[in-house]
């Protein structure tokens, strides 16, 4: 697949959710069945990197994808550095609910195109609308490896996962002119 090199929102008409595989059934399952009922219930959003190329039906494929959502934590789960300088009610946070690369697409950099595009999306956001960080749930060890390498740190275990954060601080360092 060739690339155009911008993600844009998932748009039901334009983009094709049944070819998309990227190994891990739940992601699939997300994109196919579930990111466009979560975007019209106003609960998340979904941006696409769709090929450069349609298929024959004129939809495009979808080479990497990622889910963003607005969330709180309990000042309880943070670690103590930074716990104590937060107050007692729920903190706001982002979530990056969901980040996938095609199959056919790994290998090319787009697991860390599309994180760093969520970065900036929810950069963005922030000067709007203020969290104290990014959080998000992995699936397995070898995707919270892969968060890791950018910064994420443990936050806490929940369901047999580890839960990840990126303080917003960090996050304006990326962006902002220096």
């Amino acid at each position: 697949m060739s690339l155009p090199g911008t993600f844009v929102e998932l748009a039901r008409s334009i983009h094709d959710r049944e070819s998309f595989t990227c190994g891990e059934p739940e992601l699939d399952d997300f994109l196919k069945k579930q990111a466009l009922r979560h975007m019209q219930a106003g609960i998340s959003r979904t941006m696409v990197l769709p090929a450069a190329k349609p298929m024959p039906d004129g939809k495009y494929p979808i080479c990497a994808f990622y889910t963003i959502a607005p969330g709180s934590i309990s000042r309880k789960t943070l670690p103590d550095r930074l716990a104590k300088k937060l107050p007692g009610y729920p903190v706001p946070v982002f979530l990056l609910a969901q980040l996938a690369v095609h199959e056919g697409n790994k290998g090319e950099g787009l697991g860390k195109v599309a994180l760093i595009k969520a970065l900036e999306h929810l950069y963005d956001i922030n000067a709007h609308m203020r969290a104290y960080a990014v959080i998000v749930d992995c699936l397995n060890e070898n995707i919270a490896a892969f968060y890791e390498q950018f910064g994420f740190e443990l936050l806490s275990k929940q369901d047999g996962r580890d839960r990840l954060f990126l303080p917003m601080k960090t996050v304006k360092l990326l962006f902002e002119e220096g």
